[in-house]
């Protein structure tokens, strides 16, 4: 194996590992900003997509555990703080954590519930956004 092949299969791994670029750089790097998409606007994705429409749905549902997890382990972790400290920065801080365990414990159970450790998270999103993006253009092409 020569040195030109070594350097290939270094540019070929580095370039699966930081993919996730590709999502900024297809969101937040362009000239002007996609317009906003509404909720039907995600359901006509998903019922058009037979792939990603089902997962980018899952992903949207797991949304509902991380924001219970977080109510959940802010109201416990605050409540738990108040009744024995009563010191105003302790409870803010107590539920501020409580929060953001809960969030990521809730994250963790919709990963497994919906099995999204299955699915390409950041693919349907980006299959999404290419969609919302060809859409918009369309309907721009048909106002003109």
């Amino acid at each position: 194996m020569g040195i030109g092949e070594h350097f290939e299969g270094v540019k070929r791994h580095w370039e699966r590992n930081l993919s996730f670029l590709d999502y900024f750089k297809k969101v937040y790097g362009r000239a002007e900003p996609l317009p906003k998409w509404s909720d039907a606007d995600v359901e006509e994705f998903i019922t058009s997509d037979p792939v990603y429409g089902p997962q980018l749905k899952a992903i949207r549902e797991s949304r509902k555990f991380a924001l219970g997890g977080a109510l959940v382990g802010a109201a416990h972790l605050g409540g738990v703080a108040f009744k024995y400290s009563k010191a105003p920065h302790g409870v803010v801080l107590a539920t501020g954590f409580g929060a953001i365990t809960g969030a990521v414990l809730g994250a963790e159970v919709a990963e497994h519930w919906y099995q999204l450790y299955k699915v390409d998270k950041q693919g349907a999103n980006l299959r999404f956004i290419y969609w919302w993006e060809d859409k918009v253009s369309e309907e721009l092409n048909h106002i003109k």
